[in-house]
């Protein structure tokens, strides 16, 4: 019984790894977040393992059937739609629940977008904070609050339709002359990044309608 957790590629086919389809093609069972959008990788690697759907809708409900397969001897991998489950994405409950229940844990290295963005970004990343998405209205004022003596580069995940607002709130809170670092569809052909003043990327993004995925490295106070 064991639980490998899976990093996917988070655009570009080539970063999946030699292990990493191994490793797929010889559990018993894939966890995948969407069936559909695994589907085509697997499809694509070869790998006909049999799926089953685990996301942030179901996870709580299908958890101790999970578990109980596994103490019962099945080997499962779990990935998300793209890079490293439990990173802004499901896994953690699942992890957690197999820490309780001594299930054995392997988690392979890979893909994950916030690492490639950060070492791009010509921030300090010495030390780092990983804030992941920002919550949407209730308690984002806090947070925001909260983070203004954050003196480490903190890295966010912003989707295309909140990007300008995010980037106001920033200005707001930390100052429109705060130095930050915005990558866009990692790995991807359409690949960007763009580094300046909070001031200087509104005014781009406000020029070019935001698009694709956005890894935002802002700068420590």
């Amino acid at each position: 019984m064991k639980l490998f957790l899976v990093p996917t590629p988070i655009g570009n086919l080539k970063d999946m790894t030699f292990r990493a389809i191994e490793v797929l093609k010889e559990v018993d069972v894939i966890l995948a977040e969407d069936t559909r959008t695994s589907g085509k990788l697997l499809k694509h690697f070869e790998i006909a393992t049999p799926m089953q759907s685990f996301h942030m809708h179901n996870e709580h409900k299908i958890l101790d059937n999970v578990i109980n397969r596994l103490k019962s001897g099945e080997s499962m991998a779990l990935i998300s739609d793209a890079g490293t489950p439990a990173i802004s994405d499901p896994g953690f409950l699942l992890v957690r629940a197999c820490v309780k229940n001594d299930i054995a844990i392997e988690t392979l290295p890979g893909a994950t977008a916030f690492i490639p963005a950060l070492v791009n970004s010509g921030l300090p990343n010495d030390r780092f904070v990983f804030e992941g998405f920002l919550p949407v209205k209730k308690g984002r004022q806090t947070r925001l609050e909260f983070l203004t003596n954050e003196s480490r580069t903190m890295i966010f995940y912003v989707s295309p339709h909140k990007l300008l607002k995010t980037l106001e709130d920033f200005s707001n809170y930390f100052g429109k002359d705060r130095r930050a670092s915005i990558s866009r569809e990692l790995t991807k052909l359409y690949e960007e990044t763009q580094r300046g003043t909070l001031e200087e990327l509104t005014q781009y993004f406000s020029n070019k309608k935001p698009k694709g995925e956005f890894v935002l490295i802002l700068a420590g106070n």
